[in-house]
């Protein structure tokens, strides 16, 4: 079956080129023009395996869209990159926060475009590390890779795709320093973005979402981050 990606868009014209461009590159398509019909849509079986989401849409925010995705046991693991015309920084972080993976501002090139759609399916199908065998303990913290769940102190954490993905790489490669490059490549597969903000808007909710578990992720002031190589 083909890779199905969900278009929210108000503008039948920009559907309709995403629509032919996304069909070019052997994707299936839906589109919804409301924020309401993209709610119904994202929910029907087969599910979307990414969401192209609009943040101006006549009934509702896009912002209002993603968070309900996000909410929903059954949708919160899709990815959603966000495509809007609005770019102040405040909107990309609330964005971010709210478990987009990526945020793309108008206008925008269909290819950059396609690349990105690529990069977050990529992630999305990434195999987990050879070497992972069933859950891992550090600490305070439990993560099974395999059925991708994480736990502090026995409470279990909801956690975007991305952001286990995060956790799960700063974990393997703990007690060595992360540049935002070198993330920004490995876990977001953007190479050469100099906008390293997304990446410390993540570990920033990463951190809160551990809670007590969360100062494991250091902060290397200038270069990045850095997992402490022990509890």
């Amino acid at each position: 079956m083909d890779t199905l990606i969900l278009i929210v868009e108000d503008e039948p014209d920009l559907v309709a080129s995403l629509e032919y461009n996304l069909q070019r590159e052997g994707y299936g398509t839906r589109a919804a023009l409301t924020g309401t019909r993209a709610l119904e849509l994202v929910r029907r079986d087969p599910k979307p395996d990414l969401v192209l989401l609009d943040l101006m849409l006549p009934d509702m925010s896009g912002k209002d869209v993603c968070r309900q995705i996000r909410a929903d046991a059954a949708t919160r693991d899709i990815p959603v990159i966000m495509v809007t015309a609005r770019t102040e920084e405040v909107d990309r972080i609330i964005g971010l926060e709210l478990g987009a993976d990526d945020y793309v501002t108008k206008p925008y090139s269909i290819r950059e475009l396609m690349l990105r759609v690529k990069a977050v399916l990529r992630r999305r199908g990434a195999p987990p590390d050879d070497d992972a065998t069933g859950p891992r303990v550090f600490g305070r913290l439990r993560i099974d890779e395999d059925a991708h769940r994480v736990w502090v102190d026995d409470a279990l954490i909801e956690l975007t795709a991305l952001e286990f993905r995060l956790l799960s790489m700063l974990l393997a490669r703990r007690g060595r320093v992360q540049t935002r490059d070198v993330l920004l490549e490995e876990v977001w597969g953007v190479r050469g973005d100099s906008n390293t903000r997304t990446v410390d808007t993540h570990v920033k909710r990463l951190r809160q979402k551990l809670g007590a578990a969360g100062s494991y992720v250091e902060t290397i002031r200038g270069v990045g981050y850095r997992f402490t190589d022990r509890p």
